[in-house]
C-alpha cells in the first residue's frame, strides 16, 4: 500500500488489446505473405489465366483467412452499457464508465472505460481477459483477478461467467465454444482439400468440397448459437443492464459459409450446362498451350506442304 500510496489496485496495469491479438496478427502477417508471392506469380502468366487465376487467389486466401482468424478473435458476441457504479473495494467513490464485453469462443473479454477516461486522479481504462476454452482455467483468472484488486465492475460481470455461479451460462459458452472452433478447423482442412482439387482436371470435386466447408462453417454458428438457449444472466448497473448481441466475426463467418454454397452451387451448374467454358476458366493455361501447339502444328503441315508443293 505504501509503494502505490494506498490506491487500489495494488498492480501495475496489463492493458490487453482484445481487437488485435498476437495470434490475429502471425495469420494476418501469414495470409499477406501468401498473398504477396501468388500475386508475384500470376505477373507472370499472360493471357485470360491471369484473370482466372487473380480470382480464383483471392477468393480462396480469403476464406481460409476467415476460417482461422474467427477463431482467435473476441467478438462473437458482444454488449456494452454506460452505468456510474461503484469503483473500488473497500471505497464509496463512484465513476461514469463503459463497461462491455466481447466474447469470442475461447474466452472473454471484460473493458472498462472511464466516461471521460481520467476520474479520481486516475486512469480508468482496462481490458481483461478471462479463459474457459479446455486446458485453460476460467476460475484461476477469476482468482487471479480478485488477487490483483480489478475493479468492481470487471469482477461483477466475470462472477456471471464462472463455473459456480447460479446463472449456470459457464458450461453452455464452453461447450458451444469448443465445438464451433472443432467445426471451424474442419472447415479449414476441407478449404486445403478443395483447392487441391481445383489445381486438377476434377475441379467439379473441389465444387463439392466448398460445399462442405461452407457446411462446416454454418455448423460452427450453429455450435455458437446455442448459447441463445440459455437464459443470459441479468447483468445490472443500476437502471440499466448490459445486453449483448452477435458480433463482427459470427455475421462475418455466416456471409463466408454462404459465400461457399454460392461458389459450389455456381460451380457445379456451370459444370452442368456450359462444361467446356468452365474448364476453360481453370485451366486456361492449359487450354491456352494446348492451343498455341495447334497453331505450331498447322503451321508446320502447311510449311510441309509447301515444301512438297515445291
Amino acid at each position: 500500500m505504501t509503494f502505490y500510496d494506498g490506491v487500489f489496485p495494488f498492480y501495475s496495469h496489463e492493458r490487453r488489446t482484445w481487437v488485435f491479438s498476437v495470434e490475429i496478427i502471425i495469420v494476418i502477417i501469414v495470409y499477406l505473405v501468401f498473398a504477396l508471392a501468388f500475386i508475384l506469380i500470376i505477373l507472370g502468366i499472360r493471357g485470360k489465366a491471369r484473370l482466372s487465376w487473380t480470382c480464383k487467389v483471392i477468393i480462396s486466401l480469403f476464406i481460409g483467412a476467415v476460417t482461422v482468424v474467427v477463431n482467435f478473435t473476441g467478438d462473437w458476441e458482444v454488449g456494452s452499457v454506460s452505468a456510474v457504479t461503484t469503483y473500488k473495494s473497500f471505497s464509496n467513490a463512484m465513476v461514469n464508465a463503459d463497461i462491455g464485453i466481447h466474447v469470442g469462443l475461447n474466452g472473454v473479454n471484460i473493458t472498462l472505460k472511464g466516461n471521460p477516461v481520467q476520474q479520481i486522479n486516475e486512469t480508468i481504462d482496462y481490458n481483461e481477459q478471462f479463459l474457459w476454452s479446455f486446458g485453460s482455467s476460467f476460475n484461476e483468472y477469476y482468482n487471479d483477478g480478485l488477487k490483483k484488486g480489478l475493479p468492481n465492475p470487471i469482477l461483477y460481470v466475470a462472477e456471471k461467467f464462472s463455473q459456480y455461479d447460479p446463472c449456470g451460462i459457464f458450461n453452455q459458452y464452453r461447450i458451444s465454444g469448443h465445438y464451433a472452433t472443432a467445426c471451424m478447423w474442419v472447415a479449414f482442412c476441407s478449404w486445403i482439400i478443395c483447392n487441391i482439387l481445383f489445381s486438377t482436371s476434377a475441379f467439379i470435386y473441389g465444387a463439392y468440397m466448398i460445399l462442405v466447408t461452407g457446411a462446416f462453417i454454418l455448423f460452427s454458428l450453429i455450435s455458437f448459437s446455442t448459447v441463445r438457449n440459455v437464459e443470459f444472466c441479468n447483468i445490472q448497473f443500476g437502471s440499466d443492464s448490459l445486453k449483448t448481441t452477435f458480433g463482427g466475426s459470427f455475421w462475418l463467418s455466416l456471409a463466408t459459409g454462404l459465400f461457399c454454397f454460392i461458389i459450389g452451387i455456381t460451380v457445379i451448374v456451370l459444370n452442368w450446362c456450359v462444361p467446356e467454358k468452365l474448364k476453360l476458366f481453370f485451366h486456361a493455361v492449359e487450354d491456352e498451350e494446348e492451343s498455341t501447339s495447334l497453331q505450331c502444328d498447322d503451321k508446320n503441315c502447311h510449311n510441309n506442304l509447301a515444301f512438297e508443293h515445291v
